[in-house]
């Protein structure tokens, strides 16, 4: 492989002009057929098997005049001060109100709440359910402000009105501030770590060309595939991190080699065939670990994962074309400018000082028993809060304090009882005598523990399906109600039984249970995979089984030390005002496995990156000891600075409004720094200086049998006749490399 990618970085150094035009042109082509395809199709979620979803579907087919997938609103009315809601002026202002959103753009249904009987028992406060006929994403902007319009008509009448549901327009602003101070410290990281700004702007031009190309092509593509338009979120943060990533080694491969005295083709060439066999066995592992999300079986998730992953396939293809274009555009000018005209001998002058990565490589190799301990016992006790991880997805409850939808829901709490924020909704289906078969279904479920109350049953014009709302004593994110869910399910088997009809449990609040549920069943499948299969991969990449059983082990390690941060932060509240949680809870769904996912691909880049350059010098003739200070020279840098990028975009995102978002940015920060600074930088150099030669170890036979793909560059510096002295082969008789 690296013979290969030596001439195609020839060939795109060579033919600089054709190749950027190449990509240029892609790019205006993905962002033309983008805009001349269909609108993406809007959001659909699904959880297929579940029993919340079948209920749903079913719902939708027998019962449409529920609007089931129709966004909903719920208005929360209190009475001035010393009234009541069911006397006089404040009665004719509740039943305006009604009037008024039922007349608005789009609209299903509104409850009245005296028929509903929605009012609390002082009568100083009542609420509505709005149904809309379409689902939140497909709600106007008419239809939303008639709706705030409503609402601010009686709230100037004394009134205190909030509201909350999806039809509601979350209160978030994206794409603030926060986002472009994260990119305004990338942006100097580079320069600061290339000290030229023709080397620092290379990855970020690469990496917005190969986010632009992916971003577009999954919008050109939307309706054809049903990708929404949040696909690309996935798609763009990862696309970005290993765009960046991958540009990042091969210039500064290239900057060795122009270092070491070679031209700048030659530089670009070798640059390419190692460091670019690197970048396609850490592109190989992300795409893994984001394909990877397809056993799931959450359709959005695949999308998004599959989505992404096409996107780090653009990503490696551009670092290996582009790049070496651009270098040949660059020429010299990718070094320091005080180094461009220095000779080979100047810019590798041996009385040098060490850099900080030679010197920190040293101390490890020193002291490699107590780095290991202090980075292990330090992972270890901050991973301890992971082992109560309580999974859910965040609800108005957690919203902030200030916005209408949290004041709604803490109304909701005050009047009537938390479990009104999250009612159940049973569906009872037989082909006869239904409404027979819902009432005994209802009286028997109004019996179980944990249950406030019980709505009387609504028929569907066929007489063959019901629905009921049953509503907890908790709230919807409280683990009483999951255990309510669950016990309202068995109860519903000897019901069905003796009442002839199927009883199915969904809503909003079933629906989150069984969707944390689903993510927490292929939590494990899912790591085996991707820790598996990447397995393989770092074993053809290393020609060695202990390097990738060690990788795999840090990995791991770091993903627990992140949770545990995160649960001690959002779950249990530590430092929740210095980080702006306002409301700690469940760790979101959706948060392990998805920074399983972005962690583990980062991870194996910052391991390819730093190990592969070590295992370079090694079969080059270093001894154990000496490869691990080669890898840290040249590779230490480059993997801080990429963590140091990534860790300032994500840590953007804690400046967010939103938890779910505040959340996010917080797990992959600290994961990042977890990894690259702690596992990589410390237990990595630690593990390899114990076990010396025997890290490289690979039994004779399965050496055989695995394909050499030359990740290191053995062949290519045999071909090019520069290979290193054989001096430590003795040495190095327990890890046969390929021969």
């Amino acid at each position: 492989m690296a013979t290969f990618l030596y001439k195609l970085g020839r060939l795109a150094f060579r033919r600089r002009r054709y190749v950027a035009l190449l990509w240029v042109v892609a790019l205006a082509g993905a962002i033309f057929a983008s805009s001349a395809a269909p609108s993406p199709p809007e959001d659909s979620f699904s959880m297929p098997g579940t029993e919340s979803q079948k209920a749903f579907d079913r719902l939708e087919k027998n019962f449409p005049d529920a609007s089931a997938d129709g966004a909903s609103a719920r208005v929360v009315i209190r009475a001035p001060k010393g009234e009541k809601l069911t006397e006089g002026q404040p009665k004719s202002e509740v039943d305006r109100l009604v009037d008024s959103i039922g007349k608005g753009p789009q609209v299903s249904s509104v409850d009245d709440p005296y028929a509903a009987k929605s009012i609390s028992k002082d009568g100083t406060t009542a609420y509505t359910s709005v149904t809309y006929k379409v689902p939140a994403t497909e709600l106007t902007d008419e239809a939303r402000d008639a709706l705030t319009k409503s609402t601010d008509t009686t709230r100037d009448a004394g009134f205190t009105v909030e509201t909350g549901g999806d039809a509601v327009m979350a209160e978030q602003e994206m794409g603030g501030s926060a986002e472009l101070i994260g990119i305004a410290i990338s942006a100097v990281v580079l320069i600061i770590t290339f000290g030229s700004m023709v080397a620092a702007g290379m990855p970020l031009l690469t990496a917005i060309i190969g986010v632009g190309i992916g971003i577009s092509g999954i919008a050109a593509l939307g309706s054809v595939l049903d990708l929404s338009a949040t696909t690309s979120t996935l798609a763009m943060m990862i696309g970005l991190a290993v765009g960046i990533d991958y540009a990042l080694f091969i210039v500064s491969r290239y900057r060795a080699e122009i270092a070491e005295g070679r031209e700048p083709e030659e530089a670009a060439g070798r640059a390419t065939g190692t460091a670019g066999s690197a970048v396609v066995f850490a592109g190989l592992t992300v795409v893994v670990a984001l394909s990877g999300l397809s056993i799931v079986n959450i359709p959005i998730l695949t999308k998004m994962g599959l989505a992404a992953a096409a996107t780090v396939v653009i990503a490696v293809l551009i670092a290996l074309t582009m790049i070496p274009a651009l270098l040949g555009f660059a020429g010299r000018k990718v070094l320091r400018r005080k180094d461009r005209k220095k000779s080979a001998s100047e810019l590798l002058d041996p009385n040098a000082k060490p850099k900080l990565g030679t010197r920190w490589a040293r101390f490890v190799l020193r002291h490699p028993l107590s780095v290991l301990l202090v980075a292990v016992l330090g992972l270890g006790a901050v991973a301890v809060p992971a082992a109560s991880l309580e999974l859910g997805l965040p609800d108005e409850g957690t919203s902030a304090p200030d916005t209408t939808q949290r004041k709604a829901y803490d109304m909701l709490s005050e009047s009537f009882g938390a479990g009104f924020n999250g009612p159940l909704m049973v569906t009872v289906s037989k082909d006869s005598d239904v409404a027979g078969a819902a009432k005994t279904v209802g009286d028997s479920l109004a019996k179980v523990d944990g249950v406030a109350a019980v709505t009387p049953a609504q028929a569907n014009k066929a007489g063959d399906t019901a629905i009921l709302n049953v509503i907890p004593k908790t709230g919807p994110s409280d683990h009483e109600t999951e255990e309510l869910v669950k016990s309202i399910r068995s109860t519903a088997d000897g019901i069905g039984a003796d009442t002839g009809s199927e009883i199915l449990v969904t809503g909003q609040t079933a629906m989150t249970i069984d969707f944390s549920q689903t993510l927490d069943d292929a939590l494990l499948p899912y790591l085996g995979l991707v820790v598996g299969l990447a397995f393989l991969l770092l074993m053809l990449v290393f020609r060695s089984v202990l390097v990738p059983l060690k990788a795999a082990l840090g990995f791991l390690l770091s993903v627990a030390a992140a949770l545990g941060a995160v649960v001690a932060v959002f779950q249990w509240g530590w430092l929740a005002d210095i980080v702006g949680v306002d409301q700690p809870g469940p760790i979101m769904s959706m948060m392990p496995i998805f920074m399983i996912g972005v962690v583990f691909g980062l991870a194996m880049d910052y391991e390819v990156f730093l190990v592969t350059r070590m295992r370079e010098a090694y079969v080059h003739g270093a001894r154990p000891g000496e490869s691990v200070v080669t890898g840290f020279t040249h590779g230490g840098r480059v993997v801080a600075a990429a963590a140091i990028i990534m860790i300032s975009v994500f840590s953007g995102f804690i400046m967010e409004n939103d938890d779910m978002i505040k959340m996010m940015g917080f797990g992959l920060a600290i994961a990042v720094l977890f990894d690259a600074f702690v596992v990589r930088m410390a237990i990595v150099p630690a593990v390899l200086a114990l076990l010396g030669k025997s890290a490289w170890w690979l039994p004779r036979w399965l050496d055989k049998a695995l394909p050499n793909v030359d990740v290191e560059g053995e062949k290519l510096h045999k071909n090019l006749g520069d290979t290193g002295t054989p001096d430590a082969e003795t040495d190095r008789e327990l890890a046969p490399v390929g021969r």
